[in-house]
């Protein structure tokens, strides 16, 4: 049977109305202790139509936090102030899950504790600067976990997906993208380790079979997602062999029972692809999210052939609160203000009209 970006669809025990996804984007309106803010709120509760909303990437712990104003998850605190959240979204009838991140190197000694250096697998420095609260700062070379350090960010993201239960979520994505520390830990770009995390692809994959260990003692296997970036440079980030390294990463993702696996197609930063994606999906045992460019005709050209099993929107959710609507009864999308997309008021945030 022919399948519809306007289909149903199960994910483990929940039943989606619909294969969109709005897809995480950070935003850095939360406040500056990472509490959630009433304008995000507001925002969340006008996308609820999507099937799925994934938040915005939210930092594990005090060590995680990598960028201004990004709501954490790591304090009771947290809990209450992402309820508001939650409650918002189940009102409307939708589903949520939060995407737990740990930005490892990808950070500043201003956002540390004690001002330490962040964290990372290797001593490797990554080329550009960090968004701090006082401008851009360069990076800095990170300090290289030790063995017996690494089983405390392990703990962070369990705490985390702990704290995700309390606050009335109704699953968790694990942020294995975008340059960030289990990305780092998976390529070998920035992993130059020799010891049980790091040369072949089984150690490399050690931190986030860990993690997915714990997480999933917490939530049961089909409430828990994983995102991955094979090719994006963002942050960074290379690897010298994406297709066979990522193609084993997700068989072996494909045999724990996942909720899905959520994959940016290509790299964001040059916009060019090396890795067959069609192939790709089919190495993975579950459902496939795809993301990265893909507007209304190419996501259900990409849902029609089965490539994927729905398709995660960034901008279009971004400047449409109803986007589900207006890609069913194809309507018009607002023009997107970039200059709004990180930081600010409600302005670029919850101004997007709804279709009249």
């Amino acid at each position: 049977m022919h399948k519809s970006l306007f289909d149903a669809i199960q994910l483990g025990d929940l039943t989606l109305a619909n294969r969109m996804v709005m897809a995480p984007m950070t935003r850095n309106r939360a406040d500056a202790n990472g509490m959630t803010t009433p304008m995000m709120v507001t925002h969340y509760r006008e996308r609820a139509g999507a099937g799925l909303i994934i938040t915005e990437s939210t930092p594990v712990s005090p060590q995680a936090i990598g960028y201004p104003f990004t709501p954490g998850l790591y304090t009771d605190a947290h809990v209450e102030s992402w309820r508001r959240v939650t409650d918002a979204v189940h009102e409307e009838g939708g589903h949520i899950f939060i995407q737990l991140q740990h930005c490892g190197r990808i950070s500043h000694p201003s956002f540390q504790p004690d001002n330490g250096l962040p964290v990372g697998p290797s001593a490797i420095r990554p080329e550009g600067q960090s968004v701090t609260y006082t401008g851009m700062q360069d990076f800095v070379t990170p300090h290289a976990l030790q063995t017996n350090e690494i089983r405390d960010v392990v703990e962070q993201f369990k705490n985390s997906a702990e704290l995700a239960k309390r606050a009335g979520f109704d699953g968790v994505e694990v942020h294995g993208a975008n340059g960030y520390i289990i990305d780092q830990f998976l390529r070998d770009g920035s992993n130059h380790r020799n010891d049980a995390y790091g040369g072949n692809v089984e150690n490399r994959m050690r931190l986030l079979n860990e993690i997915l260990d714990e997480v999933s003692s917490v939530w049961p296997a089909h409430r828990v997602g994983v995102r991955l970036s094979p090719e994006n440079s963002f942050n960074s980030m290379s690897d010298s062999a994406p297709q066979t390294h990522f193609e084993y990463f997700a068989e072996q993702l494909g045999r724990r029972g996942l909720a899905y696996l959520h994959v940016l197609e290509g790299d964001m930063m040059t916009k060019v692809s090396v890795i067959n994606y069609s192939d790709f999906a089919r190495k993975y045992d579950g459902v496939y999210i795809a993301n990265n460019g893909y507007n209304l005709e190419s996501a259900q050209e990409s849902i029609g052939n089965g490539v994927a099993d729905m398709i995660a929107f960034g901008v279009p959710f971004l400047a449409n609160p109803d986007l589900v609507r207006r890609y069913k009864e194809n309507l018009s999308l607002n023009d997107v203000d970039a200059s709004t997309f990180y930081g600010g008021d409600e302005k670029g945030y919850n101004d997007y009209p709804i279709y009249a």
